[in-house]
């Protein structure tokens, strides 16, 4: 409950354009101050006097990640206040701007990453993968054995698609390098494969018809995504009723590098981060478990969930 002193903060913080601009942006998904700064033509300091009363207030969190800090709605009385009062602004042109500006900043933020897979395709399988390792893939690959139809989410080098076809009825390999998906058709075509289908898409945002698959795959995929969980809703949207999810990954490590050098935006996930993710998504009968070290310095450890779409 709010009482008088911090109703009056809280309605004086939602009195000012600017920072319901910032709000109703944080509504939308979790921002930098960089995203900010960009899509309301800011300047850093300004940017950041008004994060600072609104999260004194509570109305913003933080979380620091690397080098960048981000930051979303906070939970609590305050939020319902927000929604009231962002709801009789709603069609304003500012607010409409700032949706376009948001659009701008996403798909930069797309590019970035595609630019990074076109530019790493032809080697990619020669680099040295955080938990990429043949005991991770195998002991995961025993739990996919039926004739079916595979969506392969995040194709990187094509080795699991390539393993799919084998057993697969159809794969769908989905990825936003087109030259990933190059790289993979060359080799299907090589390997006498006729069961691939690429797709060149995000896998926040898959472009496939609902119930048209019967097994998702995200293999070393998930801490590229941005919204981890708005990923796995798109896996649980494309399933049948039924149909199994498969999410190979790494577990939680502090080695920030990844993230430049690998357009990692995750440092992996805990066990009970990763569970409570998929079972958000959507997913019934859970299971983590921890498939294997990689050999070599820092040891990334591989972590293999399992789940079934709910009917």
């Amino acid at each position: 409950m709010i009482g008088p002193s911090g109703a009056s903060r809280l309605l004086k913080s939602l009195a000012d354009e600017s920072r319901l601009r910032i709000l109703h942006l944080l509504t939308q998904e979790e921002l930098t101050g960089s995203d900010l700064m960009e899509i309301l033509n800011m300047g850093q300091s300004r940017v950041s006097t008004h994060l600072a009363l609104l999260k004194e207030v509570g109305l913003v969190l933080d979380r620091r990640a690397g080098r960048h800090s981000f930051y979303t709605i906070a939970p609590g009385p305050g939020s319902k206040l927000l929604q009231s009062v962002l709801e009789e602004a709603r069609s304003s042109p500012e607010f409409a701007a700032d949706l376009a500006g948001l659009a701008i900043v996403r798909e930069a933020r797309l590019a970035k990453k595609r630019a990074y897979f076109d530019r790493v395709a032809a080697s990619f399988g020669e680099q040295l993968l955080p938990g990429r390792t043949w005991e991770g893939l195998a002991r995961s690959l025993l739990q996919l054995a039926p004739r079916a139809r595979y969506a392969d989410l995040g194709i990187g080098d094509g080795l699991l698609t390539l393993m799919l076809a084998e057993v697969a009825e159809r794969v769908t390999a989905v990825d936003i390098s087109a030259s990933m998906l190059d790289q993979l058709r060359q080799r299907a075509r090589a390997k006498g494969f006729e069961n691939i289908v690429t797709v060149e898409a995000d896998i926040e945002e898959l472009p496939l018809d609902d119930r048209s698959h019967d097994v998702v795959v995200l293999s070393q995929a998930l801490h590229h995504a941005h919204e981890p969980l708005r990923a796995l809703r798109e896996a649980r949207r494309v399933l049948v009723s039924g149909g199994r999810l498969l999410v190979i990954d790494l577990l939680a490590h502090h080695e920030e590098w990844v993230r430049e050098k690998l357009e990692h935006v995750h440092l992996g996930f805990t066990e009970q981060d990763l569970s409570q993710l998929v079972a958000d998504a959507g997913f019934e009968r859970v299971s983590i478990q921890r498939a294997a070290r990689d050999p070599e310095p820092p040891h990334f450890m591989t972590l293999v969930a399992t789940a079934t779409r709910k009917p």
